[in-house]
């Protein structure tokens, strides 16, 4: 049981869906014998732009990986907007402005 949840911790860690210091908590966790806290027990993924999977700024693929959703779609979303007056050019903008890069 507990290889388990150390076997599913590493993989969320590995995953990037945990940050360095957040998979050290659980792992103490677990290893202690604790229960988990209630609620969920993964924080969203934070933004931050993605560095392999991207074509100009890496917004849309660090999107893709905090939501779960591909990447493509998110293109298609920002080129639609960009279409109906460049809310999408803004928004893309602004967005490679403020996230962080990985």
């Amino acid at each position: 049981m507990i290889t388990n949840e150390l076997d599913r911790l590493a993989a969320l860690h590995s995953s990037g869906k945990l940050s360095d210091e957040e998979f050290q908590r659980a792992k103490s966790r677990v290893l202690a014998g604790e229960a988990p806290p209630p609620g969920p027990t993964v924080s969203a993924t934070p933004l931050r732009r993605s560095r392999q999977d991207r074509w100009l700024g890496g917004v849309c693929g660090g999107l893709a990986r905090s939501t779960g959703l591909e990447s493509w779609l998110f293109r298609l979303l920002f080129v639609a907007l960009l279409l109906m007056g460049g809310v999408g050019l803004v928004a893309y903008v602004l967005l490679w402005i403020f996230m962080p890069q990985d």
